[in-house]
């Protein structure tokens, strides 16, 4: 009985999208990420510290996938893989500052095809030639409105580009003036028959930590930070000063998606519009004594995905353990929409967990470095990795074996390895061959960093790093 009223709800859906006019007339998404922000770092995710009314309000009206992770918990890789719904071995984007193929399928050009506006305001990091350097149209992997750069982290003076090659800049703390602008995108569009498709994409509160806005690191005064068990004792001061500034700019991002919702009611589009919020990956900010992404413990590869649904569709808000990943959420979102998948999509369309079928991913998210670089230089232990992230388990090995196994039910912190402990090498060695298998149905050969930078002719510098000029 369950199965055939959710399907015949799913058919209520697509059959309630239809306007005056008998056309099909599809939900419009608002889709936002942040740079670095981790699962953890939430009022709604039990974070002492910081204050989100606003997205602890967004999470209570939205389906919060509460297992969610990022693939490869870095920048480029992240972004490549929610715009074309393909892994990273596939579309190749698997360091910073690489390009990704403009001809791909990507959720605006299939969107655009089914008849929405798509517009981007904010950072991109997939174009792959330079950071400060102009995008063509075509390279804008259909988006037409545009105010976009691709990537910097001066938050409080931050350029952009429109259509013409010629810089603007963003008044003031730029996502302030990023959101004031994706305010007047969402009053243009009210009332209009066209569907839209909003990519808005926050540089904050990736470091810099202390170039937040004055009022908001106002909130957070560095000594009254309380700190979890994992930071080491000789971290912890340095640590309540970046967290200081870390939560300063989250709670600056709180308030501006809490002015974007406000505009979605005032001009009556909050019930046809799909709300994402989402990271690209998390922050260690001093966890395990360690910083910034990459590494495969929950601070960096855990990130906030809250789909907040029109009525309509049929799925209620709450909790949901599916071990949705990166590559998942565009066939997720076009699934929602009524838009077939390109064949080119990769990930698992998750619409029918949410109406009550199983969990697509067969309840387990892989984890990765293809090649470390940047900030996981081999010089700070960076290796290259495979993992599976299960609702319960992290279990991780390197290219000479089993690295690490967490439970993390009983060890949220990640405090204990259990690789080496005899009464658990029945779980280790279940969850090796389940990732053994898994890496064989991606046809992940699990090579070492240099071949694949080979395979693809990407040129680093000595620490695995492109360069992000020309």
């Amino acid at each position: 009985m369950r199965k055939v009223l959710a399907v015949l709800l799913g058919l209520l859906a697509g059959l309630s999208f239809c306007s005056r006019a008998g056309t099909l007339s599809r939900p419009n998404i608002l889709f936002i990420i942040a740079d670095q922000w981790r699962a953890q770092s939430f009022g709604y995710a039990g974070d002492p510290n910081v204050k989100t009314p606003n997205l602890d309000r967004l999470e209570r009206e939205s389906v919060d996938f509460s297992q969610a992770v990022s693939r490869i918990p870095v920048c480029s890789p992240t972004r490549a893989s929610l715009l074309t719904g393909q892994r990273p071995l596939t579309h190749g984007v698997f360091i910073n500052d690489v390009p990704l193929n403009p001809n791909l399928p990507t959720l605006a050009t299939v969107l655009g095809k089914a008849g929405y506006d798509t517009g981007c305001i904010g950072k991109w990091h997939v174009d792959g030639h330079g950071r400060s350097a102009f995008i063509p149209r075509e390279r804008r992997m259909g988006f037409e409105y545009w105010k976009v750069l691709e990537c910097t982290h001066n938050y409080n003076h931050s350029d952009y580009y429109g259509d013409a090659p010629g810089k603007q800049q963003w008044e003031g703390y730029d996502a302030i003036d990023q959101t004031r602008d994706a305010q007047r995108y969402l009053q243009a569009h009210a009332g209009t028959r066209r569907p839209f498709l909003l990519w808005m994409a926050w540089g904050p509160p990736h470091n810099p930590y202390e170039t937040a806005p004055p009022r908001y690191l106002a909130l957070y005064p560095p000594e009254k930070i309380r700190l979890p068990a994992n930071i080491p004792a000789d971290a912890r001061d340095v640590a309540r000063r970046e967290l200081a500034g870390y939560y300063a700019h989250c709670t600056a991002l709180d308030d501006c998606i809490g002015d974007l919702i406000t505009s979605l009611k005032t001009n009556a589009l909050l019930k046809n519009t799909i709300i994402v919020f989402t990271s690209d990956h998390g922050d260690m900010l001093h966890a395990h004594n360690q910083q910034r992404k990459q590494r495969p413990y929950e601070e960096s590869i855990r990130v906030p995905m809250l789909l907040r649904l029109p009525e309509v569709l049929g799925v209620k808000p709450g909790k949901v353990a599916g071990t949705i990943n990166t590559e998942d959420v565009l066939p997720t979102l076009l699934g929602l929409c009524g838009v077939p998948s390109p064949n080119s999509v990769q990930g698992h369309d998750f619409t029918g967990y949410l109406r009550g079928k199983a969990d697509p991913s067969g309840g387990e998210a892989s984890i990765e470095c293809i090649s470390p670089f940047g900030e996981f230089t081999r010089g700070q232990g960076g290796r290259e990795y495979r993992g599976l992230r299960t609702t319960r388990y992290t279990y991780v090995q390197d290219l000479h074996g089993p690295w690490l196994l967490f439970d993390n039910l009983r060890d949220p912190l990640q405090q204990t390895n259990l690789v080496g402990i005899i009464a658990q090498q029945a779980l280790k060695s279940k969850l090796e061959k389940r990732l053994k298998s898994r890496l064989a149905a991606e046809h992940d050969a699990f090579l070492t960093g240099p071949e694949y930078l080979a395979k693809w002719n990407y040129r680093v510098d000595a620490t695995g790093t492109m360069s992000y000029t020309p």
